[in-house]
Order: structure tokens, then C-alpha cells, then sequence
């Protein structure tokens, strides 16, 4: 397994290296929100507009709610994510805890995924219901979009792990996360394809936020490159609805415009579209994104995916990360963890919701919100790697810049990390993401 360093990141995709996004916001606020912002249908009000900083900040214990997918097309991300929050408040606790009381995770709530929207409903229902001030999750971005309403304009804190789609840009003041949009993954992603040699590009994408956001950016690096989108670009009307399971006549049409490479965004639909590209003898490589670059040993024949590559937001945890989640999940679970998706950016979620409240004095959601992007670095501070160091920084008074085991940069001001690795990965014969680099882009200001 190929591992790169910081310092040398930009050498495994060079043309990637200083991806760049127009992010300009309306306006902004002491926790680095915009108070508006601009959705998929159009210029939006903030839903935490009317929201406002406590006279005295809260001084009960902090409980961080979680609104992960325990089932649904997504329930192989669960794993990852509730160890590296789980890991987190363990982390947490043993340096101190915050205002010297432990944290805990509660409640745990069920996202789903898009298919069924009414689970992240309920789920969004029940942590308003439980007043927690800072909620972790959800995984996809369609899921965010269905509750963060709800979540924020309640005053809560929402911090997603893994949402990636460029429409939940300064969506809220109160909504953070800690993997970067899909811009800096589909520029990644373009720049991977076409530096691969290839020139005609076919996508199979489903009709999701996150598929067709990403699918935009992804064409827009190929097409920058030189490249031709054949099928299923942007406004050809190509895509297919989510939840699908037979894709005979898609596969039929994308092969037909002899594509060099077919590019998979998906969910669990990817199990019926890679068997369908078999046995209509696909010879275009294929690649993926954080959406389906999965383990799929159990679901394909040996070989079936040797050579395909993919990437996922966040470079690969480093081994004593990866040994310390697999223990903390067998113990907390009795299983084994396989998958490392989204524990690092779900462990620093946690953490700097954390540090904030250390920082502002105060365990409810306002002072959280308004010291959230102080500690992540956005006004410079020491660089602190852990709650317990972070943490005595702060107690003597100093400012932070919490650089966590995910490497994404200080939040920016629509409360997006200004920069991020995403990993490269290449499965092999056993149909299994083997991490080869990881690449960093920025988010310009």
C-alpha cells in the first residue's frame, strides 16, 4: 500500500493540486456562515437566521446527537463514522472532557438514505425533540437537504462527515462539515480520468444532488482537459432515478457511444450496473467516487473490478488511527471494521464541536456555533493534533488551530474545510479499494 505525506501530496496528481471554487458568500457572522445562501432553487434564507447567542452560555454536560445510516444503501458507511465519533468522545473524556464533564453520544439516530426519506425525517424529529446542541451527520447529502431545515432553524449545530454536494455551501450558519464539496472530488476525479489518456468519458449516474453535482464537476475537469462527455452529460436528461436495479438499456446506450472510460456514480445500485457492463463486455475502464468505492469481495467474482479506480474525500487514516477504530469498534460492537470511510473527518466532527464549547465556556448550541471556525485555525492560532493538547491551549488562554487526523484545512466562510485530500484508490483482484495517494485542493476564499 502506497502512503503520501503532507509535503508530498501534490506530487501524486500535480494538475489537481490547487483545485479552485468560487465561494463567495452574501454574508457572514462571528461563526463564519453565510446568513444566506444559494440552494438548488435559487437565493435561500438562512433557517437559523432568527437564531441567537445565550445571554450565558449552558453549562450541562455536552450530549452530541448522531444521524448516521444504520440502514439503507448506506449503511456500510455507518461503521467508520460511529467509531470515529465514538473514538472522539472517548478521546474527549479521557483529556478532560468539557467544562470537566464527560460528553455523550445521544441519541443515535437512523438517517436511511434517499430511498426513504421519512427514516432521516423521523431521525431529525427526535434530536429536535431531545434538544441536543450539536448533531453529527448525515452521510449523503440528499439526506442533509431533507433535515437540515429542521436541525437548524431548531439552533442546532449540524456537522456532516461526509456531505460533499456543492449546493449545502453556506446553506446555514449553523451547518458545518468536514469533507470537502464535491468540486474538489469531481476536479480530482476529472483530472485522474483524463491523465489516464482518456478522451471519451461516459457516465451511468443516478438523479441524486450528489450524483448530478458531482457528475458536473467531473465533466467540467474533463472537458478542461480536452476530453468528451459521450453519455449522460449534464442537460442530456440521461440519468437514472435512484433506488433502479436493472440497467440493461443505460449500459446498452453508454457502450454504444464507444466511450475510453465509464465513470459509476452511484449508491447500491453500482451492484447491478457493474454485472450489466460484464455481460455486455465492457473493455472501457471504469471508475468510481466516495459514493460506491466499496468492498465488494462478497458481491462480484474474483477480478470483476481489478484495475477500476475510485477516490473518496480525506486521505487514508494513518495505521495507529486504523488500529485504534478497529478496536474501539470491536469493542463497542463485537465486529470487525473493514472500512475506514469518513472515521477521520467523523472523529475531527466531533472533536471541534468539543474544542468549541471548551473555547466559548459553554455547552449549547450558540456558543458552539460562534467559536466552531475559531478552532479550526480560521483566525490562525497554535496548531494542537489532540482535544487534550487543544484543549490546554485554550485553558491558558491562547487561540488554536486544530489540525485533526482528516488534514482538511480551517473552515472557510460558508463553514466548508479551504482545503482537503481526497484519496486515490485501486481495487484489486479481489474487488477491494487498495488506497494508493492522496491529492490536496483548496476551496478558494
Amino acid at each position: 500500500m502506497i502512503r503520501t505525506t503532507r509535503a508530498t501530496t501534490a506530487l501524486a496528481l500535480a494538475g489537481a493540486a490547487a483545485v479552485l471554487l468560487a465561494a463567495c458568500s452574501t454574508s457572514s457572522n462571528a461563526g463564519g456562515g453565510s446568513s444566506e445562501s444559494a440552494s438548488a432553487g435559487g437565493a435561500k434564507k438562512d433557517p437559523a437566521s432568527s437564531c441567537q447567542a445565550p445571554s450565558s452560555p449552558g453549562t450541562d454536560a455536552l450530549k452530541i446527537g448522531t444521524i448516521l445510516p444504520l440502514t439503507g444503501s448506506l449503511a456500510y458507511l455507518n461503521p467508520p463514522a460511529e467509531s470515529g465519533v465514538g473514538l472522539a468522545v472517548e478521546d474527549i473524556n479521557s483529556g478532560g472532557g468539557v467544562l470537566d464533564k464527560d460528553v455523550t453520544i445521544d441519541p443515535a439516530t437512523d438517517s436511511g438514505d434517499s430511498n426513504d426519506m421519512t427514516v432521516s425525517s423521523a431521525a431529525a424529529t427526535k434530536l429536535v425533540n431531545a434538544k441536543v446542541p450539536v448533531v453529527i451527520g448525515a452521510e449523503s447529502s440528499s439526506v442533509t437537504l431533507n433535515v437540515i431545515d429542521q436541525l437548524t432553524s431548531n439552533c442546532m449545530v449540524q456537522i456532516s462527515p461526509a456531505n460533499t454536494a456543492s449546493d449545502l455551501s453556506g446553506y446555514s450558519s449553523h451547518y458545518y462539515r468536514t469533507a470537502p464539496p464535491d468540486s474538489v472530488q469531481g476536479s480530482a476525479l476529472g483530472q485522474l480520468i483524463t491523465g489516464d489518456g482518456n478522451a471519451k468519458v461516459a457516465f451511468l449516474v443516478f438523479n441524486d444532488t450528489y450524483g448530478t453535482g458531482l457528475r458536473n464537476s467531473v465533466q467540467a475537469a474533463v472537458e478542461a482537459a480536452g476530453g468528451q462527455v459521450v453519455y449522460g452529460a449534464k442537460g442530456k436528461g440521461q440519468e437514472f432515478p435512484p433506488g433502479q436495479t436493472t440497467f440493461s438499456s443505460e449500459v446498452t446506450a453508454a457502450l454504444a457511444t464507444k466511450p475510453d472510460a465509464i465513470v459509476v456514480l452511484a449508491f447500491d445500485e453500482t451492484k447491478s450496473i457493474i454485472p450489466e457492463l460484464v455481460s455486455q463486455g465492457n473493455k472501457a475502464k471504469i471508475y468510481m467516487s466516495d459514493g460506491n468505492t466499496a468492498d465488494y469481495s462478497k458481491d462480484f467474482d474474483k477480478g470483476t473490478l481489478d484495475g477500476a479506480q475510485g477516490t473518496i474525500p480525506g486521505a487514508s487514516p494513518k495505521d495507529e488511527l486504523k488500529q485504534r477504530l478497529v478496536e474501539f469498534y470491536k469493542k463497542s460492537s463485537g465486529k470487525d471494521l473493514a472500512d475506514f470511510s469518513y472515521a477521520a473527518e467523523s472523529y475531527d466532527a466531533t472533536t471541534l464541536a468539543a474544542l468549541a464549547a471548551v473555547k466559548g465556556k459553554g455547552t449549547d448550541s450558540g456558543t458552539i456555533q460562534a467559536n466552531m471556525a475559531a478552532v479550526s485555525g480560521a483566525d490562525g492560532g497554535t496548531e494542537c493534533s489532540t482535544f487534550k493538547d487543544c484543549k490546554a491551549l485554550l485553558d491558558s488562554g491562547k487561540d488554536i488551530h486544530y489540525t485533526g487526523p482528516s488534514g482538511i484545512g480551517p473552515f472557510d466562510k460558508k463553514n466548508d474545510p479551504s482545503s482537503a485530500y481526497i484519496g486515490i484508490y485501486k481495487f484489486d483482484k479481489d474487488n477491494k479499494p487498495v488506497y494508493q495517494s492522496a491529492i490536496q485542493g483548496s476551496v478558494s476564499k
